[in-house]
Formats: C-alpha cells, sequence, structure tokens
C-alpha cells in the first residue's frame, strides 16, 4: 500500500527572488537549448541551474555540471534565497490552463511517497526507461541530495474524496502563484496540518498509484535509495536504514484519476518512412483488416477528420493522410483486423492490443506496410501541429490517432505491461522550482 506522507519542503523565498514566476521551469526532458538559454537569461536564481545546469568546457569527474547544482542549492540555502518549511507539509497544487481555447483546472497534492519498485507493491509504471536518463538524474541526485521535481502520480478517487479534502482545507488562503513560459497557471498552498496530512494517509493508503510522467525520476529516486541503504549498512555494522529516512521516499504529485482538469493529449505521427503513394494503394495494403474510406482533400482537412475520429472515441479508428494525392483516408479495425492484430502482438494482453497506438505501429506500420525498421516519425500534440507538418512536403505519410485514456494505462498497467511509446501525453507538464524534497 503506498504510504504518503508531508515534508518539509525547501521553497525559494519571495523575498529573495520576486515573482516565483521568474524561477520556475519545465522539467528537464522538454527543455531544449533555447529554452534553457532562455531560463538561465531569464533570473539568476531560476531552477534551471539545479533541474538542468550546462555543461561547460573543462568539465571534469569532480567539477561539472552536476556539482555546480549542488554548489547552487547550498549557496541558495546559506543566502536565504531557497528557505526550509518549518514544519511537515503537504502542499495542494493547482494548475490553469487552456487547450484549443477550452479552460481546465488540474487539482493535485505534492507529497512524499514511500518508495517501492515497481512489480513488488501498488505502485505501478506505464511506459519503458532508458539507462541514459536514469544514470543523468542519479548523478544529480547524488550531487544535491534532494528530488528537483515531482514524479507524476494518478490514483483512483472515483468521488474526489481526497481533494475535497484538502481544497476545503486551504480554502480561503493565499495561494503561492506562479505563471510559466507557456501561461500556465500554477497555484500552490503549504499546508502544515498533521490531522489532514494523517486522513490522506488513510484515504490514499488502499489505493493503487500509476505513474503518469517522471518514471525515471521514480527509478533514480529508488537506485539512490538502494545506494544510500547499503552504505548505511556499511557504515552501522549491517544496520538496516531507518524506515523514516527521506531517501526511502520521493517527491511526487499526486492528481485522481477522475480530476475533470486532467487532460491527455494525443500524439499524433508524421512519418518520414514509409512512403505509400496513393489513398488507392493504402486502401489496398489494408485490405479486409480496416474499412476505409476517403475523408477528406489536403492537410487542412485534418481538423474535420480528426473531430469524427474524437467523436466515436474508438482506439481502432485511424485518421491517415497519403502526401501522394493529399488525400486523409478514414481507417476503422475490422474484425478480421482485430484477429490479425491478436495474432502478431500475442506478446502483449488485449489491453495492450486493443490501444490505437499499439494498432498504428503493430498492425498498420509494421505488418501491412512491411515496415518494421523506420526512422523516428514526427510526433505532435495538436492538430495544427499535423497540418503545419504535413504542409512541409516532408512528410510522406501522416496519422491521426486516439490518446489512450487514463482507463486504458491503468488496465495495461494492471497487468504489468508498460505502454507503447508516445502514446500519452499528458497535459501541461508540472512545474519545477515549486518545492524540492530534501534526502538527508
Amino acid at each position: 500500500m503506498p504510504i504518503v506522507a508531508p515534508l518539509r519542503g525547501l521553497r525559494y523565498d519571495p523575498k529573495h527572488v520576486g515573482t516565483l514566476s521568474q524561477v520556475i521551469a519545465p522539467p528537464y526532458d522538454v527543455i531544449d537549448a533555447a529554452l534553457q538559454t532562455k531560463l538561465y537569461e531569464q533570473h539568476p536564481a531560476n531552477v534551471i541551474r539545479l533541474e538542468l545546469n550546462r555543461e561547460e568546457p573543462g568539465d571534469s569527474d569532480s567539477a561539472n555540471k552536476y556539482t555546480r547544482a549542488a554548489r547552487f542549492l547550498k549557496d541558495w540555502r546559506e543566502q536565504g534565497v531557497v528557505m526550509q518549511e518549518p514544519a511537515a507539509a503537504l502542499y495542494v497544487y493547482h494548475q490553469e490552463f487552456e487547450v484549443e481555447g477550452q479552460k481546465h483546472v488540474r487539482r493535485g497534492v505534492m507529497a512524499r511517497v514511500r518508495l517501492e519498485r515497481f512489480g513488488t507493491g501498488n505502485i505501478h509504471p506505464h511506459e519503458e526507461t532508458m539507462s541514459g536518463p536514469k544514470q543523468d538524474r542519479l548523478l544529480l541526485t547524488r550531487a544535491c541530495k534532494a528530488n528537483l521535481s515531482q514524479v507524476f502520480g494518478l490514483y483512483p478517487d472515483p468521488q474526489g474524496d481526497v481533494q475535497e479534502l484538502l481544497d476545503k482545507a486551504v480554502a480561503g488562503q493565499p495561494p503561492v502563484e506562479a505563471t510559466d513560459h507557456l501561461g500556465v497557471r500554477s497555484w500552490m498552498w503549504p499546508l502544515a496540518d498533521e490531522a489532514i496530512a494523517a486522513k490522506v494517509a488513510g484515504l490514499m493508503g488502499p489505493k493503487p498509484v500509476f505513474i503518469a510522467d517522471g518514471h525515471h525520476r521514480y527509478e533514480t529516486a529508488c537506485n539512490y535509495r538502494d545506494e544510500i541503504a547499503a552504505l548505511y549498512e556499511k557504515e552501522h555494522g549491517g544496520s538496516q536504514l531507518p524506515s523514516d529516512h527521506p531517501a526511502n521516499f520521493v517527491l511526487m504529485m499526486l492528481v485522481g484519476m477522475s480530476d475533470p482538469g486532467l487532460v491527455v493529449l494525443p500524439t499524433h505521427r508524421l512519418f518520414i518512412e514509409p512512403a505509400v503513394a496513393t489513398a488507392a494503394e493504402l486502401k489496398t495494403k489494408l485490405g479486409d483488416f480496416f474499412a476505409t474510406r476517403p475523408a477528406g482533400k489536403g492537410p487542412a482537412a485534418a481538423d474535420q477528420v480528426w473531430e469524427e475520429i474524437e467523436g466515436e472515441n474508438e482506439q481502432g479508428t485511424l485518421g491517415l493522410y497519403t502526401s501522394g494525392d493529399a488525400t486523409w483516408t478514414l481507417a476503422r479495425i475490422t474484425p478480421a483486423g482485430r484477429a490479425r492484430m491478436d495474432q502478431i502482438a500475442s506478446d502483449h494482453g488485449p489491453a495492450w492490443r486493443g490501444l490505437g497506438v499499439s494498432i498504428l505501429h503493430r498492425l498498420v506500420i509494421g505488418d501491412l506496410l512491411g515496415a518494421k525498421e523506420i526512422p523516428t516519425p514526427g510526433y505532435v500534440h495538436l492538430v495544427r501541429e499535423v497540418v503545419e507538418g504535413l504542409g512541409t512536403g516532408k512528410y510522406p505519410l501522416g496519422a491521426l490517432v486516439m490518446p489512450a485514456s487514463v482507463e486504458d494505462i491503468r488496465k495495461v498497467s494492471e497487468t504489468g505491461e508498460r505502454m507503447p511509446a508516445k502514446s500519452t501525453y499528458f497535459y501541461p507538464k508540472l512545474a519545477s522550482g515549486l518545492v524540492f524534497n530534501p534526502l538527508e
């Protein structure tokens, strides 16, 4: 059972940094070189200097971007730029944002969550991880001895009991506020109430947690915990790391799976390969496995195609664009297609095989179009980005595909499987720099 606890977080002192908007940043994995430079120039204490410090000429094993990040954090704490919460707190966190002109508010709470290895408890992953990012985050964690950004976790709470309790507890209190470079507004309320924390822990205890974002950070936290435990055992004559040691926990943003502000954007594909010349050729290759019909001409028809796909809300319905004749094809998987998918993807369970992204890549691209090894496609989230990409003439094939739902994630994760690559995109990203979790 997940153990959720408050923390004495480290936070920027507004008296030193002014507006918090100047010092927050997105998570490291969505920051490109241009944004990194912008954030560096935005404020001398911007969290980018911790989260994604620059490499510099002459870097070595003893002096590098990780040691610089640690020095910044140490200096900021000594100078009062960053202060520690006087008492352990939960951090109620709301984000207000717009998607395609519609306003949303996503609500959750940041807390410490006791670490457990995937597959050993009730915390479930949904994505594969890579060794490179985990090594990068581990080196940073070793140097700074803190979680600098949150893991994003989802939990079932159909009635919203946890969030209702939290929101009532902070009602009428002024929040800490910040707005990021995309216009996403963050509100955070530190809540140092032991009784509320105990109630939240009790409500959360029986619930599973599904990692929505931050898999590398979560696994890194486990690896760091194991290192600290081994060192402690060596230094204390074989004694185990105390159960309340901070390294046993990770900073996590917890959001109810039924929260109305939980938005999962699709990740559409722009393919360099395979090239399919025309809609007629595509129809032939898809055969009896899909029912197809022409759905529009030109890249701009993506809007009407997507509107129809969204309206159906079926994972097995795809929009496919052939640049050779500038035609959109609406393709709906047939029973024969599902049987074929069951055959060629028998190494996965039914929930995985039913995902739109799985059907697109395993059945359409890999099997029916015979392109098992292809260059990484372009990934975009908004239909206008699809239109812009196809308008460049660079991509012979485009695909509109439904996002996996939160329920899809739950079903796949509970079987112990991981989702296909780029099958979910929770928008917006969580802001880094609102609170840090010290691990000492």
